[in-house]
């Protein structure tokens, strides 16, 4: 389909220098009566991570507005415009919950649990991509900057050059890229590498994702290839880790208000002001690790060394991908499992733990950041974590403890927390202790440090560390005004 075709029955967009190209867009999936929209931002994820630096950047963001059916014509959004792409339902089952969440997702997530392969699911991840490419092309002004994000877009970074030659084309991956011997399970590798290859950065989260993709262009498109660069016909496209962070000052700050604080001391006496609380903050998703650490917390109360009636857990799983099947046998599995372990263990007026399955606003979270004595972030595979590098953010008097899965990309960044692998059911038990069980002067030094990391790593930096090396000229940088 030819570009000039693209917007054939669509309100007329204006051109951007800065145009991101992500699944879904980032704004509720209501508008209020007056036509306003606002960000939609979960615990952690893409929205969280490019928030602060585009609501000071001109730029269009195109994705997906929910459901299905024609594009709606949405308002801007912090300034930042909106182009819809629409999906049907065939698209909606297909590609997002078929290609992208029940193939690539799991195998991406160490195959945690089985992927499933369909030839019609990946016919609609082609025809979806090439809508969103189109979408791009359409909307970016000559020699704009693109930047494709995550899994479900791999071949969009292919199609958009085909179309748009002028453009610099960026792709960020948030979630992990698997060893070769997974990814070459793939029926259709070839076809996924040669679509990220369409871009000039290609950025992972951590070296390792890097390297295992390196490996794969060697080994599957016989292309020249280090950790760094590829060579592709008479282009050399860049690889690089570009750890993702979150706007830790505007955490700080709200998490030292003083109706967030007031906030936590209320939250704190409606759990019956216990000694300690245990704070995981999840989306119901199997990569997660909450089947493994409810049971590890079950082993503790009945082994004696947690009681009801010192310590409480709370359990904030997000409903996720709810028509998905692997995501609904899980959630009953984990409100079964909740409800085995209050009715043993918990008393009339002390439940063992505190299940809660709704999303909460910034400060909202921020309250329960500032509750939690230990934040449980066990992971069995993550891209990165933000709810951890949230945590830490909000901790602004250097308490809490923050329990952390070796495998989620934070871990590299965060080394100062507890540390564990979640796969090891005594292990994470005896973490989990030691995080409560530690002493106050142990818990400050630890949270101060990684403080300080992340003050110097926020999301400004990886937007400057990422831009700057999709723009070795600059001259992009200086059109959009920088990202502070």
């Amino acid at each position: 389909m030819a570009v000039s075709l693209l917007l054939i029955g669509m309100p007329e967009m204006r051109q951007s220098p800065l145009v991101v190209v992500a699944n879904r867009l980032p704004i509720d999936d209501s508008v209020a009566p007056d036509g306003a929209c606002e960000w939609r931002r979960s615990p952690g994820g893409l929205v969280s991570a490019l928030h602060p630096l585009l609501r000071h950047t001109p730029a269009t963001w195109i994705g997906w507005a929910g459901g299905t059916g024609p594009a709606p014509h949405l308002p801007e959004v912090d300034g930042v415009r909106m182009h819809t792409v629409p999906l049907t339902t065939e698209d909606l089952r297909d590609h997002y919950e078929g290609f992208a969440n029940a193939t690539l997702w799991p195998l991406y997530h160490d195959a945690v649990e089985q992927p499933e392969y369909h030839r019609r699911w990946w016919e609609a991840y082609q025809r979806v991509n090439q809508r969103f490419a189109e979408a791009a092309a359409g909307v970016a002004e000559p020699d704009a900057l693109v930047w494709v994000q995550d899994y479900h877009l791999q071949l969009v970074p292919g199609l958009l050059r085909a179309l748009r030659p002028d453009l610099r084309i960026g792709f960020f991956l948030h979630v992990p890229f698997p060893p070769p011997e997974l990814f070459m399970q793939l029926p259709r590798r070839a076809e996924l590498l040669r679509g990220m290859l369409g871009a000039d950065l290609i950025g992972f989260q951590r070296p390792q994702a890097a390297h295992n993709f390196a490996q794969l262009v060697a080994k599957v498109l016989d292309l020249p290839a280090t950790d760094r660069r590829i060579g592709v016909g008479d282009r050399v496209v860049r690889v690089g880790a570009f750890p993702v962070s979150i706007d830790t000052a505007e955490m700080a700050a709200l998490a030292a208000r003083p109706e967030v604080t007031d906030r936590a001391r209320r939250l704190r006496r409606d759990l019956g002001d216990p000694e300690h609380v245990i704070l995981s903050v999840d989306r119901m998703d199997y990569t997660k690790g909450i089947e493994q650490r409810l049971k590890a917390y079950s082993e503790l109360l009945a082994s004696g060394h947690v009681k009801v009636r010192d310590t409480v857990l709370v359990q904030v799983a997000v409903p996720s991908r709810e028509r998905v099947g692997q995501y609904q046998i899980l959630r009953e599995r984990v409100e079964r499992e909740v409800g085995r372990i209050n009715g043993e263990f918990g008393r009339v007026g002390e439940p063992a733990i505190h299940y809660l399955t709704q999303t909460f606003d910034r400060a909202e979270l921020a309250a329960l950041y500032r509750v939690a004595d230990v934040m449980a972030v066990t992971p069995l595979r993550d891209g990165m974590n933000l709810v951890a590098k949230e945590y830490v953010a909000a901790r602004v008097d250097d308490t809490g403890a923050l329990l952390l899965s070796e495998f989620a990309g934070a871990a590299t960044e965060l080394s100062q927390a507890f540390l564990v692998n979640p796969h090891d059911l005594e292990g994470l038990k005896q973490k989990l202790l030691a995080a409560l069980r530690a002493a106050p002067a142990d818990v400050a030094a630890r949270m101060r440090a990684m403080r300080e990391h992340l003050h110097r790593n926020d999301i400004h930096a990886w937007a400057r560390s990422y831009l700057s090396a999709l723009d070795k000229s600059g001259s992009l940088l200086t059109r959009l005004g920088g990202t502070d």
